[in-house]
Formats: structure tokens, sequence, C-alpha cells
């Protein structure tokens, strides 16, 4: 068995313009990435640069027009059942109550409904909520719906875990609380991280390395950094280490161009 629980091999993904369908626009091209099992593994690039993607590919819910997907060795075919994606937005259902939001993944998978309430339980628990399991989405705070969708991928016990800008819409306290919470269960089983961000300090924070893409289109990795910083981190003391602030240097050297590109892409789109 590979040592690589997820490789992205020379991706490319192509797709018909929405402007003009008969041009075509290359999204990512030509894009190696390969995450170790057990390793965190953090995205950053320009807004619109093909993050998610690159994490589409990974999940098996977009198929690249070139390239190879690999899952532990073996080539996918199809949704990758051994990932669990948390999405930008939650993907919890209005109308479940927390404890049913987390109880649904397992209920599809055959699992009794005595004994996935029992697992979804425990999991609300290890993120904090427990007690809240009545609750339905509405009558939670952002924060608490996070952790509900946290506990919603993790307890499925899934070998790579995809996270597409999970945070970016939590004020910076509740963010922080969230990111220290998802590394301490990664700690507990470490499992294999893809992490997509546009925050540099996130990224670095929580990551034992971080790959930076270059602003679209053709988006493709241009930098990768090994992050050095002791383990266990809490992300907010973290970012006041020497070294922090010398890999943040670092890396920002090469994203700050592919930045302003990204963002003069995004004017004239707006324009």
């Amino acid at each position: 068995m590979s040592d690589h629980a997820l490789e992205l091999l020379s991706i490319s993904c192509t797709f018909h313009s929405k402007d003009d369908p008969g041009q075509r626009y290359t999204a990512v091209a030509d894009t190696t990435l390969r995450i170790k099992a057990g390793e965190f593994v953090s995205v950053v690039g320009p807004t619109g640069c093909g993050k998610s993607t690159l994490l589409n590919v990974g999940a098996g819910l977009l198929e690249p027009s070139s390239g190879t997907v690999k899952v532990f060795g073996q080539t996918l075919a199809g949704i990758n059942t051994r990932a669990g994606y948390m999405f930008q937005t939650e993907a919890l259902m209005p109308w479940r109550s927390a404890i049913d939001n987390v109880m649904v993944g397992l209920q599809y998978r055959g699992v009794s409904d005595a004994e996935a309430r029992q697992q979804a339980e425990a999991w609300l628990s290890r993120v904090g909520l427990s007690g809240f399991g009545d609750r339905y989405p509405h009558q939670l705070s952002g924060g608490m719906r996070k952790r509900v969708a946290l506990a919603q991928t993790l307890v499925l016990d899934p070998d790579i875990i995809l996270m597409d800008e999970p945070f970016s819409a939590l004020d910076i306290q509740t963010r922080q609380l969230m990111e220290n919470e998802v590394l301490d269960l990664w700690s507990a089983r470490k499992k294999a991280v893809l992490f997509i961000t546009h925050d540099l300090d996130e990224a670095i924070a929580m990551s034992d390395r971080v790959v930076v893409l270059s602003a679209g289109p053709a988006t493709h990795p241009i930098g990768e950094f090994a992050i050095d910083l002791a383990r266990p981190r809490d992300v907010a003391e973290v970012r006041t280490q020497p070294r922090f602030v010398e890999l943040h240097t670092q890396i920002w050297e090469v994203l700050r161009d592919e930045a302003l590109k990204g963002y003069a892409q995004q004017l004239r789109k707006a324009a």
C-alpha cells in the first residue's frame, strides 16, 4: 500500500466558458499534489485560482480533463469513499436536529438507528456540543453549526479529510477555537487532511506543509513549504513565534504577486 493517502497526478481541468460556450477555460493545469497518510497539508492561492476545483477532484466529485487521482495507491474511479468533505457552507439539513444531521451519513451506510445515535452523541460531545443534539440548525450559532458539520464529517471515520475554507465565515475568536478543535481531533487520529484556505496565517498555524498555487487561469503549484513548528500548537500563540514570522515572510514573497494578479482579475470581472 502506498504511503500517500491522496495523489493528484498531472491534473488538468478545462471547462466551457459561461460567457461564450464556444470558448474553453483551463482552471487547473498539469498539477501534481501528494498528501501522505497522517499529513496535514494546506493549499493557498489567490481568490478564484482553482483551489476548490482540486478539492472536488480529490473527492471524486469532478473528473479531471486529464491526469490521475490515486487513493492509497489505487486509481480513483467515481466518488472517493475514503474521504470526508467539510464544505465552506454547512451541508446541514434544516429540518433535522443536530444529532439527526450527524447520524445521517451512518444511516445511509446501513448502521442501525441506535448505533448511529450513540456514535453521533459521542461526536457531538467531542466537539463540545453535548446537550445540544435536539437543537435545529437555525437554533445554533455559526460556530456551533460548524461544530455539527465537523462531527458530521468525522463520525464516518474517513481516512482522508477534505476541508474547503470551512471557517472563513466565522469571527476571529470562534475561528481560532474551531482551528484548535480541528488540530486536537486530528492529532488524536492523524488522518490525512487537505485543507483549502485563503488565509496564510491559518495555513501556517495548522499545517505540516503549505502548497502555494498561482493565479488562474491554468493554476499550478509555484511553491511548497515544510512547516517545522513544534506540535501541539495553539493557533493564536504560535503566531507570535519568530519562526512563524519567518515562514510567513518566505511564503508571502511567493504568494504576493499571484494575489495581486488574482485581485486584478476579480476587478476586471466586476467591471
